[in-house]
């Protein structure tokens, strides 16, 4: 829903500060992320003051938060090894790429989970009724071509049905847009997409037409409920930082917990942020009441994630378990 221009970024990473000064910070500084039901544990957070409220109960009674209006993976992996922001939400394989390239260096790794969503491939072309199908006339409206998590679960089916050689196959049906204008251009049938690869609550406003069918989801791909948005920092902030790290930690945690237990609240949280987008306060409570949904620290399928980008050249290093792509605080969950 939220979306940040290149230059708009820029200029918002600019004004941040640049890196903070040694010893304990006394500022933590987190962009909001692209927006959407996948982000809305930042929208509680910040809503609530519950990073306050958990440092407070630490000792950090003086410590600030500075919710930055950020979002694109690549922006944010940028402002976060530049020092400019302390914590980051993305995706899997973006987070993925970033741990890859940090090891030995700024080391970066996730903090938790925030949510776990399909995403869902939807259509209004009635001869699309696999992704098999997929011909030239197609195009797929996707948030970033080969690196989104749209992109990586298509390159999984590609190369688990033709071998890894064709894991690439599907991204030439593939364009860039962001969901708000791939739900309008889709809806419109201009003939600029046919097909958008989108999230909640993108895809409950699609499927509410009789022209539009849904012809695979990621969790069919990925074997399960997967990890959709999760956050992250680095070793120097946390090390430098352990009481205030276990504050985002908690805040995170009772954010979720509120989604949970009272999603009409939430669901206002995220009208309140986001009413530009046109959704309503009844859309987003049904949304966040479906079952597909969940929001939980615990990291799944984050781990096979990573094994399919290192066979297909995306990352270098394959972790032993999801485990290494955690710092130590979350490795009690049953996580995967």
């Amino acid at each position: 829903m939220r979306v940040a221009s290149l230059a708009l970024a820029a200029l918002l990473v600019t004004g941040c500060g640049g890196q903070q000064s040694a010893g304990p910070a006394k500022e933590i500084r987190i962009p909001l992320g692209a927006g959407g039901v996948g982000f809305l544990p930042l929208l509680v957070m910040r809503d609530r003051s519950l990073i306050e409220k958990h440092a407070q109960a630490a000792g950090l009674s003086e410590l600030k938060v500075r919710w930055i209006e950020l979002g694109g993976p690549a922006v944010m992996n940028d402002a976060l090894l530049s020092g400019s922001v302390d914590f980051i939400a993305a995706g899997p394989p973006a987070f993925i790429t970033l741990w890859d390239r940090t090891r030995g260096s700024a080391d970066v790794r996730g903090v938790a989970a925030m949510s776990s969503l399909p995403m869902y491939l939807n259509t209004t072309n009635p001869a699309l009724k696999s992704i098999d199908d997929l011909n030239a006339q197609d195009k797929i409206a996707v948030t970033s071509v080969k690196v989104s998590i749209p992109s990586i679960v298509m390159q999984m089916h590609a190369a688990e049905k033709f071998g890894v050689a064709e894991a690439f196959r599907f991204d030439r049906y593939t364009v860039t847009m962001t969901h708000a204008d791939a739900l309008i251009a889709m809806m419109a049938g201009s003939g600029q997409i046919d097909a958008h690869f989108t999230s909640p609550p993108f895809h409950q406003r699609e499927i509410k037409d009789a022209k539009v069918h849904t012809v695979l989801n990621s969790d069919d791909i990925m074997g399960g409920s997967t990890t959709f948005t999760m956050l992250s920092t680095t070793a120097k902030f946390r090390e430098a930082n352990p009481q205030a790290y276990a504050a985002v930690l908690g805040a995170l945690e009772e954010a979720n917990e509120l989604i949970r237990s009272d999603p009409r609240a939430a669901a206002e949280i995220l009208f309140k942020a986001e009413a530009t987008a046109g959704f309503s306060v009844e859309e987003l409570v049904e949304v966040l009441g479906s079952a597909d949904i969940k929001f939980t620290t615990t990291p799944e399928n984050t781990e096979k994630y990573a094994a399919f980008m290192q066979t297909i050249g995306s990352i270098t290093h394959k972790p032993e378990s999801w485990r290494d792509l955690f710092f130590s605080e979350i490795h009690g969950a049953p996580g995967s």
